[in-house]
């Protein structure tokens, strides 16, 4: 049985460690290829941002009108970006994010409670991981879809300031709505993949998605990117978040005046294909994390593992993946493998920038028991 505070540390939005630097980390930024005499010329002369203190826990947290009239539904526009989570593309198509889809940590924090009641440990906690990983630390910026200009100038390689579409580092395989990238496609909605959303909360959930439609399709899903996909990856992060993902629908797009915890699907599609909250939607009626995840672990358990040698069905438990009883495997790994290998050797501003926003990202488990590490040094 997973317990509530640690599974309240693990939620969708988290991408994060035991990658392949070489596959995960492709070296595509403005600054690569520059001398390290010119980069340290340009790097000072970026817009460099000093990343403020996080937004604290919300005053008022129980449920409220998020569908306002301050918050109408806009659809996005030419140049406007939107990506795999379809609850950061509904808060940017309410106002609650920048609509063109490009947002400072601070703004996501903000957002993702105020608009969803998420649990602020959670928030800090998953907005830092992608942050770090997937954003430009210099300019403080980070794209909840595609790589852009947006963010800026990149800081060097193998800095990738992808956004939150690179495989592999936020989005994974086996998405409930996304098809695998391997596919060629991770971030778009897939409509084949909706059609078997419904189909399961018909069968398991009398037409609603439950948890125990969750368990049913979690086991689905992924039973079926190892039977297609041969380069299907299940280890850490992908273990943790595909389970938190199926409780996502459950805990954030039930109207929180509900007493159920069940989705109809007129608001799964509201959500999910158009990014879209229903009318008269009111969050959840108390910071909401992910609750539900230890019953979809546990209906079908599934150890951490991979296709191997680009086969299918040929899936391979992996040992040395952080798994439920090990979480902070996951956070020592993220710290030391997979930041350490995007930012070997930081200096100046980006020194700075990594040192305090792995303390914001820290703090989001600080009550998890695991040891602080300090890998760039403390200010």
């Amino acid at each position: 049985m997973i317990s509530q505070s640690f599974a309240s540390l693990i939620v969708l939005l988290l991408g994060l460690v035991n990658l392949s630097p070489a596959f995960a980390f492709p070296q595509y930024g403005s600054l690569a290829g520059l001398s390290a005499r010119d980069l340290n010329e340009l790097v000072p002369r970026l817009n460099q941002v000093d990343p403020p203190n996080p937004p604290g826990p919300l005053t008022y947290n129980g449920t409220k009108l998020v569908h306002d009239d301050a918050h109408p539904f806009k659809a996005p526009e030419e140049g406007d970006i939107r990506g795999p989570c379809p609850g950061l593309n509904t808060l940017a198509n309410h106002g609650y994010l920048p609509h063109n889809g490009v947002a400072t940590p601070s703004q996501i924090i903000e957002a993702v409670q105020e608009g969803f009641n998420m649990e602020h440990g959670t928030a800090l906690f998953v907005t830092y991981a992608a942050h770090l990983v997937d954003g430009n630390l210099v300019t403080d910026l980070l794209s909840i879809g595609e790589k852009t200009k947006l963010t800026g100038p990149d800081p060097p390689a193998p800095a990738i300031v992808g956004g939150l579409n690179t495989h592999a580092v936020f989005e994974g395989d086996a998405s409930m709505t996304r098809a695998d990238f391997f596919f060629g496609d991770n971030h778009s909605f897939n409509q084949t993949l909706f059609d078997q959303f419904v189909d399961f909360s018909n069968r398991f959930g009398g037409g609603f998605y439950n948890y125990t439609v969750a368990a049913e399709l979690r086991f689905q899903r992924i039973q079926e990117s190892i039977a297609t996909n041969p380069q299907f990856s299940f280890i850490s992060p992908r273990f943790f978040t595909a389970y938190a993902e199926s409780t996502f629908p459950v805990n954030f797009f039930v109207d929180g005046r509900s007493t159920e915890k069940k989705l109809d699907m007129e608001a799964a599609t509201s959500f999910i294909r158009d990014g879209k909250y229903p009318q008269d939607f009111h969050r959840a009626a108390q910071p909401s994390s992910t609750e539900g995840i230890d019953i979809v672990a546990s209906a079908h358990p599934v150890a951490p593992g991979e296709n191997r040698d680009g086969k299918i069905n040929n899936y391979v438990p992996d040992p040395t993946s952080a798994d439920f009883s090990t979480f902070c495997l996951l956070y020592t790994n993220f710290v030391n493998q997979t930041i350490g290998g995007l930012y070997p050797n930081p200096t100046g501003v980006l020194r700075r920038n990594l040192i305090k926003n792995l303390r914001f990202f820290y703090s989001g488990i600080a009550d998890a028991g695991c040891e602080e590490l300090f890998p760039y040094g403390q200010l």
